[in-house]
């Protein structure tokens, strides 16, 4: 465990604990993680990335699940948590900081079993209807790219998948490796080749604490060149996702 300067620990953990949140769903990729039915253990990369992260910095970690990446962002005034895993985009860094990526992906469409969408412009017709969850990069990214119909937002991820599952939708907006792992529930349902966002998957950290984002990101960088973070996305059956290059920021 390497040496870190009190005062910049004290800057990023104030309670002496790591409190890290992480958006808990039914999908599982670099953002979402699930529950464990048996134990209530949450798993996934972010999950795995803030336990690896507290014993580097030598810190009891509490994990705090919340229902999206933009409930994180929501809370980050709140003085909830110390650290956020979440995707970056402009509206974001307006709130927060974030440290270098640690993922690089895409987002896109899931559509329907029989659906015969099969592009981008496909999608982006008056006579389809296309949700998302509120408040996330993914979902503002889908509504600047539509001209012809409105993607809507709910709060959590299984009130749009109850949706789709009742074929009550057309086409879920999501980053691909969420989809990935949704497709197994949802026989005949794809996923499309185009993307509409490409960003990077970082920590982020309540303005105001320079300090504590150097910590997080040497953490970060220091995960990419250790093995680390390859461990991790390949544990979280990620193996196909390449380590961002060092210092990529999004």
């Amino acid at each position: 465990m390497p040496d870190h300067p009190q005062h910049a620990l004290n800057e990023l953990a104030p309670t002496g604990r790591l409190r890290a949140a992480v958006a808990v769903g039914a999908a599982a990729s670099a953002v979402w993680n699930t529950r464990d039915a048996a134990n209530g253990e949450l798993k996934g990369v972010a999950a795995d990335l803030a336990r690896a992260m507290a014993e580097w910095l030598g810190l009891p970690l509490d994990l705090i699940g919340h229902k999206s990446s933009a409930a994180i962002i929501e809370a980050a005034d709140s003085g909830s948590w110390d650290v956020g895993f979440t995707p970056v985009d402009a509206e974001r860094k307006k709130h927060v900081d974030f440290s270098t990526d640690y993922f690089l992906g895409d987002s896109t469409y899931m559509v329907r079993a029989g659906s015969t969408i099969s592009t981008l412009a496909q999608a982006d017709s008056a006579a389809v209807r296309i949700v998302g969850v509120e408040g996330t990069a993914t979902l503002r990214a889908a509504r600047a790219s539509l001209r012809n119909t409105t993607a809507q937002g709910f709060a959590q991820l299984d009130e749009a998948l109850a949706m789709f599952e009742r074929d009550e939708i057309d086409a879920l907006a999501l980053g691909r490796e969420s989809i990935l792992s949704l497709l197994p529930r949802f026989p005949g349902a794809r996923v499309l080749k185009e993307h509409f966002l490409a960003t990077g998957t970082a920590v982020a950290v309540p303005k105001g604490r320079p300090e504590a984002l150097a910590l997080v990101t040497r953490f970060i960088e220091d995960a990419k060149t250790n093995g680390t973070l390859r461990a991790i996305l390949d544990r979280n059956s990620l193996s196909g996702a390449a380590v961002p290059p060092l210092g990529s920021r999004a």
